[in-house]
């Protein structure tokens, strides 16, 4: 497990200016050369940035990031970096099980019984904290002689909406940065174990984020983007196969692919269901520090990932590549 107290992730002030100001190659370029930075290929991950879909859309400004990030300090340590979250959240491994489309897996480097690991974790306490601030303004700027909306939905119009969508970028690049800290913290691990980590990045992709397109604003709720020729990964569960595949370009769907095959059950729910996992002989292991996580994160919560993959292929919006099976799934 990626354990907090065993994580030394080093950050600086200046570093989460660049980050929020500049992008994701500014913060690279701030990182002091301690801890975990020390053992990071650097020419990898500058690469690596090019693989990070949406990057170059986003915008931000540290005005809407957290004070604590700017204190004055010569090294932070945010108890959120480096770590995967709760709910659905996920660090798995998994084995090519097959290839479909051989030529673009073999671009990809994608080879049959390779393992892959597949990180599922976003914004964090910093989504949390910006989410929260900027519920509270759209009901502050709420027009006082108007009633307010029974949803508990308020908008926000001209330059306060153009203010949230920086404040999102801020969480959007600390997303990414968590990620990439996480992969780091398993290449680092690999190292130790195997002596060598020759592993690559095969695509970064965000869903639940609003990305400026076509003179649009989209905002791709339990959705990712999927234009032609783009990776796209599409999750099944801890107990079905997730697929690796290449977006079509379909217009009619916003560019979109779903983000995985989605929930057949709430949450909730599944509390109240008892599930034995040590009489069902499966080919998974699940390692976490809640066993209520178990339950809620069941296979038969979430809808069979073949039938969602097959009418998305037929409408026209992916083509598979490879087919990815779990082995171990690490969830907190």
């Amino acid at each position: 497990m990626l354990l907090q107290d065993e994580r030394d992730v080093p950050v600086t002030p200046q570093s989460f200016q660049a980050l929020f100001d500049q992008g994701l190659a500014a913060w690279l370029s701030e990182l002091p050369q301690q801890g975990l930075w020390n053992s990071v290929n650097y020419e990898r991950l500058h690469a690596e940035l090019n693989k990070i879909s949406g990057n170059h859309l986003i915008k931000a400004d540290s005005q809407y990031a957290p004070e604590a990030f700017f204190e004055k300090r010569d090294i932070i340590r945010p108890a959120s970096l480096g770590t995967v979250g709760s709910g659905n959240h996920f660090v798995e491994l998994q084995i090519v099980d097959d290839i479909i489309d051989r030529h673009l897996a073999y671009q990809l480097g994608l080879e049959k019984n390779s393992v892959v690991v597949m990180i599922h974790t976003g914004l964090r306490d910093v989504g949390f904290y910006i989410g929260q601030r900027w519920q509270d303004k759209a009901k502050a700027l709420w027009p006082t002689n108007e009633k307010q909306p029974k949803s508990g939905l308020f908008g926000l119009t001209d330059s306060h909406a153009q203010a949230y969508l920086q404040a999102m970028g801020v969480a959007a690049r600390y997303a990414w940065i968590n990620r990439i800290v996480i992969t780091e913290l398993i290449r680092k691990s690999l190292s130790t174990i195997f002596h060598q980590d020759d592993s690559q990045l095969v695509v970064d992709i965000s869903h639940n984020i609003i990305l400026p397109e076509h003179e649009m604003n989209i905002h791709r709720k339990g959705a990712t983007p999927a234009y032609a020729g783009q990776i796209a990964l599409i999750p099944g569960s801890m107990g079905d196969h997730s697929y690796v595949a290449v977006g079509k370009g379909n217009a009619d769907w916003l560019w979109s692919c779903s983000h995985g095959a989605g929930r057949a059950e709430r949450r909730q729910a599944m509390r109240s269901k008892k599930v034995e996992y040590d009489k069902v002989n499966l080919p998974w292991q699940c390692i976490t520090l809640k066993e209520e996580r178990l339950r809620e994160e069941a296979p038969t919560a979430y809808k069979p990932i073949t039938p969602v993959i097959e009418a998305q292929q037929n409408a026209g919006l992916i083509q598979t590549v490879v087919k990815l099976k779990p082995w171990i799934t690490f969830k907190v």
